[in-house]
């Protein structure tokens, strides 16, 4: 890889987070911090039951409570719904029916934690007893849970009028040419595998406080989101009004993982309120609420298979989706599993592929995008599958990948599905893996964990993701009269540590420090439009507009500084917040400039990007298991990654860290439960699990980058690559440890519970 000569503060520097000081001392300004005078609180009436006829008693008796200002029930907000902007023709070119998910539900409710009543009340515990006061009379009806039994003909239908639980059937491919490769197929491999549902327990819980300036008409919203401008504009369209009626505040964010970049019902609910109390009205969720309301994640059941020829080389693939709705297709939900399929063939060439997707609703809370949305989905299906076609024919896990890998002169390659690799090196990273884990010297490493009575196992996951979608994303950049740089973007950090990245731009053609750059973000009157944060786009997508925005800005200061110090341009340089002719001592600061114009100096640009970025490496975990009690032990954790240009190794390193994190969670503990009327007995963290510190292992981390050709500045994107190449990696080596520790020899699926993996033993034995 090319060497470089790192820079002070631009691209490439080590910088640690400029954000990191008020938050850990506790100046962060979170939406739970802020309480305007006079507020009153919100709570949400929720359902005890999973499918249900409702009727709401005693309203009115409800709003005759001292200290009570408004009971909202769903005949106050009929015909107010959210719907799902992911609108996508079926394999057979029509569009799927989606039915709308109402503010508050009128006479059925089709999940636990479904929406009933907002109750508005003077302080927080006289609402909630007012909640509690309301009487519901339920009607029961059948129940579905599971993906299997909602789609067994004589299921309950969620949507009895559609007929059917299947929300639709999409596709990517060409069925007919895989059906062909088939055909001629000298050896198939298959595999099923689960990709359990999760709960993304953020540590910030969702929350919002709505105020209504009756004078202006206009609603003011604080919330913790992952881009204002489009919870506005689904809020626009909910409530029949016009963005300019519409301000979103979004303070410091607590976590995201995609599960805050949605629209959710509390938010339309609490303006309603506030308008017509003409006071501002917050409502906060708390832990258990957020198991039964927040998006969940992942909960697939996939089949998919390999035709290989007599040589091993793959003819096609043929994968078979089937991805849990829940009881609504939530905001970008059908979306999901689509994108995921679409990178099905992974870092292989495969000459036939076909996908088919089919969505399926249950009396479950609505899944959508949890980090790697779709990608980590089909990195799990292809890697787990290309494991067990190593162990079919003999090859092994390392030579049947370097088989089949696309070859480095076959670039740029687009597959099957329509995706376009432009650059990277796919053996190089995994044979550089290879040599950090030691590969070699693993069945040594297995016969001394044997002699301990442990299993020990390695997997790998050679991954390839889509990100930074194509799209641009505006920047403008402001200097003001005392020499102060804004930076203003409409994309949204959830800890990523944006405010760093882009002052390290700004900071490199200004010749200043990072810390004499500020970033506005989260503010939709400030922020003209954003894209928000999402897909791992905010540092591809928006840092190139904000190095073009600093690169127009220096060059209006030249052209001031010019004029005033009688010099030519490029005799100019900018250094430590002046304009210096290069040789001399004759300067003018930023802010005499500025001073100058009478105006704060500006400069706006918006750099498109036509096609995606793919970001690509190998994984390697290396694990132990304890067979008397089914504890698991993560070893040692290999990454090598090609991100294209890093921006700052320090924070690629975090987020790197922080979505293997993910996986290995996953993979490991957790574990979405419901019981066959569709109560979710895992709705706290007394029964949900999540992985803890003191479990993870050392992470070793490098890089092996090829800069992207389809991105400006030839980044990739790195935000949940750790997560897309971390699920296979764990579970490989699992099934590695179990086949080879206790001859199991069915596929073991994800969470790797300690009762789940001694059960397995148990079985083989």
């Amino acid at each position: 890889m090319n060497q470089m000569v790192t820079p002070k503060f631009g691209v490439g520097a080590p910088l640690r987070r400029k954000e990191d000081e008020p938050l850990i001392t506790g100046k962060g300004i979170y939406t739970g911090d802020y309480m305007p005078d006079g507020c009153l609180h919100g709570v949400v009436v929720r359902s005890a039951m999973a499918h249900a006829k409702i009727k709401v008693e005693n309203a009115d008796d409800i709003r005759e409570m001292d200290g009570v200002h408004m009971v909202l029930t769903g005949v106050d907000v009929a015909g107010k719904s959210l719907l799902t902007a992911a609108r996508i023709k079926q394999l057979d070119g029509t569009h799927y029916e989606a039915p709308p998910q109402p503010l508050l539900c009128e006479d059925t409710v089709r999940f636990v934690g479904d929406a009933i009543a907002f109750i508005v009340a003077d302080d927080l515990n006289l609402a909630k007893s007012a909640a509690e006061m309301l009487e519901i009379d339920y009607e029961p009806l059948d129940v579905v849970i599971g993906i299997e039994n909602a789609l067994d003909p004589d299921a309950a239908k969620v949507w009895p009028e559609l007929g059917t639980n299947v929300s639709f059937t999409l596709g990517h491919g060409d069925q007919a040419k895989t059906q062909e490769a088939f055909s001629k197929a000298h050896k198939t491999v298959s595999i099923e595998v689960v990709n359990n549902r999760i709960v993304v327990n953020y540590m910030e819980l969702r929350g919002c406080v709505a105020e209504y300036d009756t004078p202006g008409r206009r609603f003011k919203l604080t919330l913790g989101t992952q881009g204002g401008h489009g919870v506005r504009d689904i809020l626009c369209s909910t409530l029949g009004l016009e963005a300019s009626e519409i301000q979103v505040i979004t303070p410091e964010v607590g976590g995201g993982f995609g599960t805050k970049a949605f629209c959710y019902r509390e938010y339309p609910l609490a303006m309603i309120a506030a308008r017509s109390l003409e006071r501002p009205v917050r409502w906060a969720g708390e832990r258990m609420e957020h198991f039964v309301t927040d998006a969940h994640g992942r909960d697939n059941l996939t089949h998919a298979e390999l035709a290989l020829d007599e040589n091993n080389r793959i003819l096609g693939l043929n994968v078979h989706v089937k991805a849990a709705m829940g009881a609504y297709l939530n905001q970008f939900g059908p979306f999901i599993p689509y994108l995921g399929a679409s990178m099905a063939s992974g870092l292989y060439d495969i000459p036939a592929v076909f996908a088919k997707i089919d969505g399926v609703y249950m009396h479950t809370v609505p899944t959508d995008a949890y980090r790697g949305a779709g990608r980590p989905e089909a990195a799990y299906v292809l890697e787990r599958l290309i494991d067990k076609a190593g162990e079919e024919t003999g090859l092994g896990p390392i030579e049947f990948r370097k088989l089949n890998f696309i070859r480095a002169d076959q670039l740029p390659y687009t597959t099957q599905t329509g995706r376009l690799y432009d650059t990277g090196d796919f053996a190089g990273h995994l044979d550089k893996a290879l040599e950090v884990v030691d590969w070699d010297g693993f069945k040594a490493r297995q016969a001394e964990s044997a002699q301990s009575g442990k299993y020990r196992g390695i997997g790998i996951c050679s991954y390839v993701e889509a990100c930074a979608f194509a799209g641009s994303e505006e920047a403008t950049l402001e200097l003001d009269d005392k020499g102060s740089l804004t930076l203003l973007i409409g994309t949204q950090t959830n800890g990523q540590g944006h405010d760093t990245a882009y002052s390290q731009v700004v900071a490199e053609q200004f010749g200043v420090s990072i810390e004499d750059v500020t970033l506005i973000q989260g503010d939709t009157d400030r922020v003209r439009k954003g894209g928000g944060t999402g897909g791992s786009r905010s540092i591809p997508i928006g840092l190139p507009s904000v190095r073009d925005a600093s690169v127009s800005l220096v060059k209006k200061v030249k052209e001031l500084a010019a004029d005033k110090l009688e010099a030519g341009i490029e005799d100019l340089e900018l250094e430590s917040g002046v304009v210096r002719v290069v040789g001399t001592d004759q300067q003018v600061t930023l802010a005499e400039i500025a001073a100058s114009t009478g105006e704060t100096l500006s400069a706006r640009e918006e750099v498109a990007q036509s096609e995606n970025t793919y970001p690509n490496g190998t994984h390697i975990c290396e694990l132990e298991i304890d067979p008397e009690t089914g504890d698991i032990t993560v070893a040692n954790y290999v990454i090598v990654d090609d991100f294209g240009v890093t921006v700052n190794p320090l924070l690629l390193t975090g987020q790197v860290h922080g979505g293997v994190v993910s996986a290995i969670s996953q993979a490991l503990c957790e574990h979405t439960v419901y019981d066959e009327e569709g109560q979710l007995l895992t709705a706290s963290l007394l029964d949900y699990q999540l992985i803890r510190a003191a479990d993870l292992p050392d992470i070793h981390f490098e890089t092996r980058n090829i800069p992207s050709t389809t991105n400006a500045m030839g980044i990739k994107g790195a935000g949940e690559a750790g997560t897309i190449g971390g699920l296979a990696a764990v579970m490989n080596a699992i099934q590695v440890a179990l086949k080879d520790g206790a001859g199991v020899e069915e596929v073991f699926d994800m969470p790797a519970t300690p009762l789940r993996v001694w059960d397995a033993i148990q079985a083989a034995r």
